[in-house]
């Protein structure tokens, strides 16, 4: 038999996970992994959990590397970017997770302040789209055809809020820069298209924050139309199927069990304390 005639076995897709040692990002990279994808590990100061939660993806037979960087630097995360193109040359998704959320509100005794704001534009808005115009960089030089062929439209995922159709004034300086991201989902995929989607993902309350009680957590999940808000898997399942979504850009999908369907005047969390 000749072996040269037969096709080179696909690439396995691979997708980079920003925050993905703990919490929302880990889940968000485990499920891709148990749906055959590769996985760069981003991680800022949780080493430890980051290399866990590699070990854990390779565990699925899929291969996992860790990378460290400090998305308040502009030079850390062209690094981040340059590293992981070295790792995993088909790289197919940006998963932007990572993110603070810090209280600040414009009338209360925590206002904002120019540094709370700079941080959280910084960490929840510049780097996001940073990084999604370095992978469109990428996307753009491999001058792959789409048309007429089976092959997927790489994406870049945003993670926002349910919060962003539902505004309250709490948690301002974050609200700020999660609806700075939200415009910039429908600007970047007519920019990036037909090279690269771009696509927003908002949960609802999905974790517990800050100091939020089990049992606040508890009472404020269930505060939704379907009596239930999202959970972790909930959010990683639609990630990986808004990857695979060709026909799929400038949208955001709101999975939060209608949360954002009930006009609340005060954050969710704050009305079971």
């Amino acid at each position: 038999m000749n072996l040269s005639s037969n096709p080179s076995p696909r690439q396995n897709k691979a997708v980079l996970v920003t925050g993905a040692a703990k919490r929302l990002g880990r889940v968000i990279a485990l499920e891709f992994a148990r749906q055959g994808w590769d996985i760069a590990v981003h991680y800022g100061q949780s080493e430890s959990d980051a290399q866990a939660t590699a070990a854990e993806i390779r565990k699925l037979g899929r291969k996992a590397v860790a990378f460290k960087a400090d998305l308040t630097s502009d030079p850390e995360i062209h690094s981040l970017f340059t590293a992981v193109l070295a790792e995993f040359n088909n790289l197919q998704c940006l998963v932007n997770s990572a993110s603070i959320f810090e209280y600040d509100r414009a009338n209360s005794g925590t206002p904002l302040s120019g540094k709370s704001l700079q941080d959280h534009m910084q960490v929840n808005l510049a780097a996001p789209i940073m990084l999604s115009q370095l992978m469109f960089e990428h996307q753009k030089s491999k001058a792959i055809k789409i048309a007429d062929t089976d092959l997927s439209i790489p994406s870049v995922i945003q993670l926002l809020d349910q919060k962003l159709i539902n505004l309250n004034p709490d948690y301002l300086s974050y609200t700020l820069s999660k609806a700075a991201l939200l415009t910039s989902v429908e600007v970047l995929a007519v920019d990036f298209a037909p090279h690269l989607r771009v696509i927003g993902l908002a949960p609802g309350i999905t974790l517990t924050s800050g100091d939020q009680t089990a049992e606040g957590f508890n009472k404020a999940h269930q505060m939704t139309p379907l009596g239930k808000s999202s959970t972790t898997s909930d959010i990683a399942k639609a990630a990986v199927f808004l990857a695979s979504s060709n026909a799929i850009t400038g949208t955001t999908l709101y999975v939060d069990g209608g949360q954002h369907l009930l006009p609340s005047s005060r954050d969710v969390m704050f009305k079971t304390n």
